[in-house]
């Protein structure tokens, strides 16, 4: 196919699987239109049959430890891990909405970075609504710390979110290197991100509230989860120092959640195949092919003039700060998977520069990450609506406030720690 043409519609088919993606009609999967798009780029010979392959044989492995994380924080709910954070969260508050901000900050924080931003969005969401609802505060400062924590707090180990999965292949770097130098990054975005609440919604924060209801009785801990969770943390770092896919320690710490919830009759087979949400899974290997169709066809050359060269602090301020606007333009996702490969060839810091723009950079806009699209769905099937412009507003403020000093702060890390 002719260079011109190509050209067009790799970039349509883009278009329209984005925007299916967004809107989904009738609440089908993102795979529906995707799959069949990937097909066509194929077909019609927009992409040759050996690069589509070989982007699927990129993606296979990443796409293996995402399903296994994707286990493992469906079958921790099972357990009552999430049950138990919302009961801790209603007695740490006490009634104060400004307690409870931050005890969402701490938990979201800590289960995004632990268990990838899924687990957050999908399963600590629904507990933070009821929480405030049973506490008598407004929810609206909760919610939002949910969907932009999803995001910025997924910047701390490579099992937080699956653009980590795929700068943390692209990295070169060990499981543990990778966690050190994004550790002070991470904590200085959730910060500022903090910050930035605590001002927004001053007023929401600081409104009389009525008399609220008895704390909950404390909840008995998960300690079998717990413990599971641990051990899959640890076989993490074990398997990337012994040059072993931290993809088995994942897959080992699910069959192990999974496995006792078959024994004791909490789960069928078709339950765990779907907690492992296969139809995304076909999504993400499609969006990838489809996405190479049009890097082949002239977006790779485009973005190699603007990036910028070297590795000092402007450098990577000019990365994330590309990475954060491609983001908001066409998706955190098709965004990483253009920017990877541009970067990679310059050393870890680019990358990891283009990771802090594309996991903070999409709390400017609902279509700047799939985990956004999907907290925004689960807002509104429960009953609250959220508006475009105070999202939008929120993010003008959140996001550079997040973005710059978590650039600072990485460059900083590279500086003392090196690569």
């Amino acid at each position: 196919m002719n260079t011109p043409l190509a050209e067009v519609l790799s970039v349509t088919l883009l278009a329209a699987v984005l925007i299916w993606a967004v809107a989904r009609p009738k609440g089908l999967p993102e795979a529906v239109l995707a799959v069949p798009a990937a097909g066509l780029t194929v077909a019609l010979g927009v992409i040759s049959p050996d690069h589509a392959w070989e982007e699927v044989q990129r993606l296979g492995p990443v796409v293996g430890f995402l399903a296994a994380v994707l286990v493992l924080a469906h079958f921790c709910d099972v357990e009552g891990l999430f049950t138990a954070c919302g009961a801790w969260m209603a007695r740490w508050a006490a009634g104060r909405p400004t307690r409870l901000l931050t005890a969402v900050f701490a938990l979201a924080s800590v289960i995004t970075a632990v268990l990838s931003l899924d687990a957050t969005v999908v399963l600590l969401t629904p507990v933070v609504l009821a929480t405030a609802t049973r506490m008598g505060v407004r929810a609206r400062p909760h919610l939002y710390a949910c969907a932009h924590l999803s995001n910025t707090a997924s910047l701390l180990l490579p099992v937080s979110n699956l653009t980590n999965l795929l700068a943390f292949t692209a990295s070169g770097l060990s499981f543990t290197r990778f966690a050190a130098l994004m550790a002070l990054p991470w904590l200085v975005a959730i910060t500022a991100e903090y910050l930035v609440f605590r001002r927004f919604f001053d007023d929401e924060l600081a409104a009389p509230l009525p008399s609220p209801d008895p704390a909950p009785h404390p909840e008995p801990l998960p300690l079998f989860a717990l413990v599971t969770v641990g051990c899959t943390l640890a076989g993490f770092v074990v398997a990337s120092a012994v040059g072993i896919a931290p993809a088995w320690a994942a897959l080992a710490g699910a069959l192990v959640l999974a496995g006792r919830a078959l024994v004791r009759r909490r789960a069928t087979p078709l339950t765990v195949v779907r907690s492992a949400a296969p139809a995304f899974l076909a999504f993400v290997l499609a969006l990838g092919v489809v996405v190479r169709a049009v890097v082949d066809h002239g977006l790779a050359d485009a973005l190699r003039r603007v990036l910028p060269d070297g590795a000092g602090l402007l450098t990577l301020l000019g990365v994330a700060a590309l990475a954060a606007v491609l983001a908001n333009l066409i998706n955190n996702l098709p965004a990483v998977l253009v920017l990877l490969p541009l970067t990679a060839g310059s050393g870890p810091g680019a990358v990891l520069a283009v990771l802090l723009g594309v996991n903070i950079g999409p709390n400017l806009t609902y279509a700047g990450s799939l985990a956004t699209l999907l907290w925004r769905r689960i807002v509104q099937q429960h009953g609250h609506r959220v508006g475009l412009g105070e999202f939008t507003r929120l993010g003008l403020l959140a996001v550079p406030a997040a973005l710059v000093p978590a650039v600072v702060a990485l460059w900083l890390s590279l500086t003392v720690l090196g690569v």
